[in-house]
């Protein structure tokens, strides 16, 4: 997904930087989609939430979790906000609700890390230290393209639209737009911008994304609550369960294995470290995807 960053000394001066690192989100529509999510559903159930999550996270710990994403620097202000959050969750109610306690608590801190390094605005010395500047921007700053794959006749550009990221997850490329907004009830094709502007939208994406297997790839989902089950293909890649396998999942041909780029593996370890503490759970196991080889290859 399109990683964004803001460098400090541009912080400081009140404008705004970009330097991107992941290029290919490497997401493809897989047919088997869960019936919870392929009919999401904002509502209350009884006078309950649906989703486990705001147990997990209350609106207290989400602020603390992000600072800062409603400074002035960050663009996103206000965008992010703790309620949709919780409408996106009640969407797809097995996230933060298969599992053990701890399993629960870790997957959210996952989800939450991986959010987190994609729109951060931190640096190494920030206030609060980098960990604390999530969410802080919601689409990608001059795009080096328009992410246009022309060659996916499945989900075609349509003229004039970018498909560049957006979200918390920054969503990218006509091939992961065209298939989230045909589960999450909008245009992805001819109206990706509503991605940057409902946080619902923004949101659901995100989770869309978390929770879709698309073979080969495991969802993210099934990786942190302990459902995945590798393939000989995986055994040989050393594609083992963990934070770092999402990490493979989101942009590992960028990231991981020996031709990675360590920089962005350890953000993300960073932020996950963080909410983990938080939460009071431990991390688990292969944090990174340095040994792993990336699903492109």
């Amino acid at each position: 997904m399109a990683r964004l960053f803001l460098p400090p000394i541009f912080l400081l001066a009140g404008l705004l930087a970009i330097v991107s690192n992941a290029g290919v989100a490497e997401a493809w529509w897989w047919s088997g989609w869960r019936w919870d999510c392929l009919f999401p559903s904002s509502g209350r159930g009884h006078g309950q939430s649906r989703s486990h999550v705001a147990s997990i996270v209350t609106e207290d710990v989400y602020r603390s979790f992000f600072l800062h994403k409603d400074d002035a620097a960050c663009p996103a202000r206000g965008f992010y906000n703790y309620t949709s959050f919780l409408r996106a969750a009640e969407a797809f109610p097995e996230f933060g609700g298969d599992g053990d306690a701890a399993t629960r608590k870790r997957e959210v801190a996952a989800f939450l890390a991986q959010i987190s390094h994609e729109t951060t605005g931190g640096w190494a010395t920030a206030p609060d230290g980098p960990f604390a500047w999530g969410l802080c921007f919601k689409e990608e700053i001059s795009p080096p393209s328009n992410y246009c794959d022309a060659s996916n006749t499945e989900w075609p550009c349509f003229p004039g639209k970018s498909y560049h990221g957006r979200g918390p997850i920054q969503l990218s490329w006509n091939f992961n737009y065209g298939p989230a907004g045909k589960a999450l009830g909008f245009d992805g094709l001819r109206n990706p911008e509503v991605v940057a502007v409902d946080p619902d939208v923004a949101f659901k994406t995100a989770l869309w994304f978390w929770m879709t297997p698309r073979a080969p790839k495991p969802s993210c989902h099934d990786v942190m609550v302990g459902r995945y089950k590798p393939s000989p293909a995986d055994l040989a890649a050393n594609r083992t369960a963990g934070f770092g396998l999402t990490t493979n999942i989101i942009n590992g041909g960028i990231e991981c294995g020996p031709s990675g780029n360590p920089a962005p593996v350890g953000d993300r370890v960073g932020f996950f470290r963080r909410y983990c503490g938080m939460l009071g759970v431990d991390v688990g196991p292969n944090l990174d995807c340095a040994r792993q080889e990336p699903y492109s290859s």
